[in-house]
């Protein structure tokens, strides 16, 4: 067996790693001694594992390997977020953030290269699309991000508390690596993290949040961005597929299947004189009613020639009090790791883009640039 066709563990759940090893004629019970070597301790190396034979070390090495993205960059935000830009199989690379915050460490994780949609705001979007990641790939940001924590030689510090799946990448466009990598995230021989902090964020693809319900029990996080159809359907375009009635109707079938009093969190970015007038936040109260959620404000997270602009933080705080007052849970998302282009909305990655989306982005641009007057105007923009 050649390289080329070596199997790679780490993407493997706990199931499907013990199917592997009945497949090269070996016991199932191998496979939770190889998981927590892979996920507790960060080992790639078959020779490491110490209370496996020699004779099975040397079959695992001829078929099989251990191997995560690899890291290109790791940059550290002055207030301590971390940022890695990773390689993976396309040639494409892609970004993950590290954000710690009192009594936890919270992992944004990516599940494609680009994006298969096209948010109006996100610098991401504007990036084009290039693949899925495999299971591998998507776990291995977070075996990655763990691995960098470790202050004692084969053991691992538990730095990562949360998980959520915002990177780059609509996660339910790329169903079930995204849903493999999460049930390793959660399983007591990979992450043991608990269901209720992993996080999978979606654009509003209903179908597959239905499927999602009927598999696993993640926490679900809806990224709203406008409370009417036709303000949706110019900054989340997959809503002109998916309009607003059926994904919450999907959200509302997916919260209740958890029960346990779990709710839907909504992230809502803020975007100057687009969607943050009072209008909106009364449409938003009315359109979230009978919703049980929480709701996340995210102030826009400026990017070159994006077209937007943030609020102000007076124009943030009315909107804020708008909700509470109508009876709704409501945070403010601080921005963190904004030095570093780790920000809500501002992953961008290296993609090696198959839909010439970015190119006509930079087209736009251009002609932008070029019909902007010679002040310094556009600059402020």
């Amino acid at each position: 067996m050649n390289e080329t066709t070596k199997a790679n563990l780490l993407g493997l759940t706990q199931p499907q790693l013990e199917s592997f090893f009945e497949s090269i004629g070996e016991k199932r019970f191998r496979a939770g001694q190889v998981m927590k070597w892979i996920h507790h301790f960060g080992v790639d190396d078959f020779d490491a594992m110490s209370n496996i034979g020699k004779a099975l070390r040397e079959k695992l090495k001829a078929c099989a390997e251990i191997r995560g993205p690899e890291v290109v960059t790791q940059d550290i935000s002055g207030d301590g977020t971390r940022k890695w830009v990773v390689r993976v199989t396309s040639g494409s690379c892609v970004e993950t953030v590290y954000i710690p915050q009192a009594g936890r460490g919270t992992l944004c994780v990516s599940s494609q290269a680009g994006c298969s949609l096209d948010c109006s705001f996100c610098s991401t979007g504007k990036q084009g699309f290039n693949s899925d990641l495999s299971a591998a790939e998507i776990i291995g940001q977070v075996w990655i991000a763990n691995k960098s924590f470790g202050t004692v030689p084969g053991k691992i510090d538990r730095a990562i508390t949360n998980v959520v799946m915002m990177g780059m990448g609509e996660p339910l466009m790329n169903f079930d690596n995204a849903v493999a990598a999460m049930q390793i995230m959660m399983d007591d021989l990979g992450y043991g993290i608990s269901k209720r902090k992993v996080t999978l964020s979606t654009s509003g693809v209903a179908p597959m949040i239905d499927e999602l319900g009927k598999i696993i029990d993640v926490s679900l996080a809806l990224s709203l961005h406008a409370p009417n159809d036709e303000l949706r359907n110019r900054l989340v375009p997959v809503n002109r597929k998916y309009p607003l009635a059926q994904v919450l109707d999907a959200c509302r079938r997916y919260i209740s299947r958890l029960g346990e009093k779990r709710v839907l969190t909504v992230e809502y970015t803020l975007l100057k004189d687009v969607n943050d007038q009072p209008e909106h936040a009364a449409q938003m109260v009315e359109l979230l009613r009978d919703v049980p959620c929480k709701i996340n404000l995210i102030p826009f997270n400026p990017f070159p020639h994006s077209g937007y602009e943030r609020p102000s933080n007076n124009a943030i705080r009315r909107f804020q009090d708008l909700l509470h007052k109508a009876g709704h849970n409501v945070t403010v998302r601080t921005t963190r790791g904004e030095d570093i282009d780790a920000a809500c909305g501002q992953l961008v990655g290296q993609v090696m883009d198959r839909t010439r989306r970015s190119e006509r982005y930079i087209a736009v641009r251009r002609i932008g640039d070029e019909a902007a007057p010679s002040s310094g105007a556009a600059d402020r923009t």
